[in-house]
């Protein structure tokens, strides 16, 4: 019996990393977890932007509008990475909110059943 559960307990710990692992990975895809950085999450919405532009579900109205937003998050990180060495946790944070704001926008935009 202690054979048994000293095989279960080792086998439990060599699974455990491989576990860990994988939800690091899953959580890492979220777009809104902290380690997911400010550029992954520009590439990620200018991407959602290009497929709501090509399956026709954003207006031009729509369009512009995201894009001023984005232009306006990108002028803001220019000045941060300006200021000083990288981004520091207050601009980083800051510019994650604008992102959620714009990453709301192109979500409504693209379900609100308006087409070009």
């Amino acid at each position: 019996m202690s054979r048994q559960i000293g095989a279960f307990l080792l086998g439990l710990a060599l699974a455990m990393p491989a576990v860990a692992a994988a939800q690091d990975t899953t959580t890492a895809s979220d777009p809104n977890h902290p380690r997911m950085g400010v550029n992954a999450r520009e590439r990620r919405q200018k991407a959602r932007i290009k497929d709501g532009k090509e399956d026709g579900q954003l207006t031009k109205a729509e369009l512009d509008k995201i894009k001023a937003d984005e232009a306006a998050v990108r002028a803001k990180e220019k000045v941060y990475r300006q200021s000083g060495d990288g981004l520091n946790k207050r601009e980083r944070k800051d510019l994650q909110t604008d992102l959620n704001k714009t990453s709301r926008e192109i979500h409504r935009a693209k379900h609100n059943r308006r087409t070009k």
